[in-house]
């Protein structure tokens, strides 16, 4: 991996995260994209945010979804997926009584968490 690549992305390189809506597995962190496995509880949000420096696409794998998505919201359950182009406000929530698992495969500039922009908390 390029050395100034690790040096930006050192602190970025955690494989688990505990949230107080869920938490999330990294499973690959390259220098061109980062996959992660993430978890929400049942009646629970990830905060309505957006990032400049990279896109994602959601996969849901288990689970019931409301995605906000540039102001629209939309229903997803296993096998579906969403693209989320970077600059757009963005939220997935879990409206099941059991946990949503959901695949994120990042791509773009920049992976770190500081590139979350947050317009409102987590639920």
């Amino acid at each position: 991996m390029d050395k100034n690549y690790m040096e930006t992305q050192k602190e970025y390189l955690v494989s688990f995260g505990e949230r107080p809506w869920g938490n999330y597995v990294v499973l690959a962190n390259e220098i061109d994209f980062k996959v992660k496995k993430v978890i929400v509880k049942p009646n629970a949000s990830i905060s309505l945010q957006r990032h400049n420096l990279r896109e994602e696409h959601w996969f849901i794998q288990k689970g019931k979804a409301i995605v906000k998505s540039a102001g629209q919201d939309q229903i997803m359950e296993k096998g579906d997926s969403i693209d989320i182009p970077r600059n757009t406000i963005h939220r997935i929530s879990n409206y099941g009584q059991d946990d949503l698992v959901f695949i994120e495969i990042q791509t773009g500039d920049y992976f770190g968490e500081d590139d979350i922009e947050r317009i409102e908390e987590s639920r």
